[in-house]
């Protein structure tokens, strides 16, 4: 079958820039990407930025549903919730950015466009490929996919709370 031979690195059948490491060093060095591998410092201040600018949309919305001055509980907790909802769609293309690398990296077999037409192929990658694929996703991609899980699941309980709240006012 044309595209399932293991060939040597010289004679890749796959565009360069379709071979799984490079896109994980594509992802990696990739201004948005690139955050969810920040010192844990920085990677917070950025989730309180993408929280504080989400207000800008929420903020306003919230205050044309619950007038500040009279529903003043109500104001904060709405925009709260929907800055939270914004951020929580921000992290979930992070994750779902990195989980495609994740997928490309662990799979012995990867699908390829040749010209960029709906005429792909898919190429079986030699064992050291794989083996070097492998240690990447152990060692840099699952470390960053773990983050993001604890992020979002502390972002869920958040808006648990939030909801929580809501209901008691």
């Amino acid at each position: 079958m044309p595209g399932m031979n293991r060939s040597t690195p010289s004679t890749l059948p796959i565009p360069p820039e379709q071979r799984p490491i490079n896109e994980y060093q594509e992802l990696r060095g990739s201004y948005f990407f690139r955050w969810a591998t920040l010192e844990p410092r920085t990677y917070l201040s950025g989730i309180l930025c993408v929280w504080l600018a989400a207000w800008f949309i929420s903020g306003p919305v919230s205050a044309w549903s619950f007038p500040p001055q009279r529903m003043t509980a109500q104001f904060i907790l709405g925009g709260a919730g929907g800055a939270g909802i914004i951020l929580g769609l921000v992290l979930m293309r992070l994750y779902l950015g990195w989980g495609y690398i994740y997928s490309r990296l662990l799979s012995p077999r990867v699908h390829y466009e040749e010209t960029g037409w709906h005429d792909g192929s898919f190429w079986i990658k030699p064992e050291e490929e794989l083996a070097k694929d492998r240690l990447v996703v152990q060692y840099r991609v699952n470390p960053i996919l773990r983050r993001l899980r604890r992020t979002l699941g502390t972002l869920g309980m958040l808006g648990l709370a939030v909801l929580g709240a809501w209901w008691l006012i």
